[in-house]
């Protein structure tokens, strides 16, 4: 508890000398790296195949449905037993769907249905992977030190994102199986890595006599953020804004029909993103955010809707490069503020069911709004949907400024830390 006063945040020296604190992010970047390369082949050799935005969409499907399949069992587990196995099994489930893509993508396939097969084991293994790594950093973070390691985090996750794009153009050039074998590889990596980290656990896990989790102890996890408006509206507002501002999701169709490129120059474009979001994470990691963090939020929401309304009306690579930076750029600013709330606000002993939860939020903004993408595309086109996907963010914003005035006059994270408790 606090003794009143605000205690500091502690510098980045400080948060990479803790223990465990260097082996995470290294695990981080190297897994991120294979997931980030696997996921840009993927977009690009299922549009190959078919020629369908659609098809695209329903990647993104396979790989959501598991999340909200198995919310209710994922953060039981995840607060019951050891993290760190969770973790470990579960990543290692990843590395099995991407050795498959290899063998597959040997084959020289012409049909897509064994890529959606594998998407949803893969969708299966992250599922009771997400909410496991994502208590490791208030665990293994020093006193005052959780903004400056989610701010490490983001980096690291970011400058993953721009490196595994950008290798993945060049990669699939060669030949799709180049591209997953890598991937394949770079998680391996990550999974030995992460299980060189020292996870403690908590008290429940540690108790002889604890109960099994139950239906009762499985829903508390979406009851805690009913509760809690901050959460409620920090994990709603990313679940609308990047659901229909989700152009990630087609950029191999406008790469190719609106910009006219070729492999190379869509994973440049793709790791726009990446160097958006880490030179941010950067900025973040040297000065985070201390003022106003609520209003900024939903700033920042905005700014990535306007860009994304931008993404859709150009035929300019240069500008669309610039556009997907900045929306990037911003996305990575909410990124840091709830990865910040999320903890902060939420007991230990609940974070898992909590983070399993916020999975599903964010998986719904991602996996589920690159299906939503490449359906309306399917029926309004590329622009239509990207600069229509824009506006309704923008729109977003304004209305949860209106509706949710207790995120809004948030002012610095220190004065949520004892909520918690």
């Amino acid at each position: 508890m606090s003794d009143g006063s605000s205690p500091e945040i502690a510098t980045g020296r400080e948060v990479l000398r803790a223990p465990g604190v260097k082996a995470f992010l290294i695990a981080q970047f190297t897994m991120t790296v294979g997931v980030m390369l696997q996921a840009a082949a993927l977009g690009k050799h299922i549009f190959d195949i078919t020629g369908k935005a659609l098809d695209i969409g329903w990647l993104g499907f396979a790989e959501f449905l598991p999340a909200i399949m198995l919310v209710l069992v994922t953060g039981s587990v995840a607060d019951h037993y050891d993290r760190k196995k969770i973790l470990l099994f579960s990543q290692f489930g990843e590395v099995l769907s991407a050795v498959a893509y290899v063998f597959y993508a040997r084959t020289n396939p012409t049909t897509t249905t064994f890529i959606f097969v594998v998407a949803f084991f893969f969708g299966v293994a992250r599922a009771f992977a997400s909410p496991a790594v994502r208590t490791i950093p208030p665990m293994i973070a020093p006193e005052g030190g959780l903004p400056r390691i989610i701010a490490m985090s983001s980096a690291t996750w970011t400058g993953a994102a721009i490196f595994g794009p950008a290798i993945s153009g060049f990669l699939y050039a060669i030949d799709p199986w180049v591209a997953y074998a890598t991937s394949a590889t770079l998680m391996t990596i990550g999974l030995v890595a992460f299980s060189t980290i020292r996870v403690p656990k908590t008290a429940q896990q540690m108790s002889a006599n604890r109960e099994r989790p139950n239906l009762k102890h499985a829903m508390e996890g979406l009851h805690f953020i009913r509760r809690t408006p901050v959460l409620l509206a920090a994990i709603s507002l990313d679940l609308f804004a990047v659901l229909f501002g989700g152009a990630v999701a087609l950029l191999p169709v406008i790469a190719e029909e609106q910009l006219n490129v070729g492999a190379v120059a869509y994973g440049w474009l793709r790791a726009a993103g990446g160097i958006g979001a880490a030179s941010m994470a950067i900025y973040l990691a040297f000065r985070p955010i201390r003022r106003r963090v609520g209003k900024n939020l939903l700033a920042v929401v905005a700014i990535f809707g306007v860009s994304t309304v931008v993404l859709g009306l150009t035929h300019s690579y240069v500008v669309a490069f610039i556009a997907f930076l900045v929306a990037n750029a911003a996305d990575m600013v909410s990124v840091f503020i709830r990865s910040s709330l999320v903890p902060l606000l939420t007991p230990d002993e609940k974070r898992g069911r909590v983070s399993a939860m916020e999975g599903v939020f964010v998986g719904a903004s991602n996996e589920l709004g690159a299906f939503e993408s490449g359906a309306v595309a399917n029926f309004i086109g590329t622009t239509a949907t990207v600069i229509g996907g824009g506006l309704a963010t923008v729109g977003i914003a304004a209305v949860w400024w209106v509706a949710f005035p207790a995120l809004r006059h948030v002012d610095r994270f220190e004065d949520l830390e004892d909520r918690a408790e």
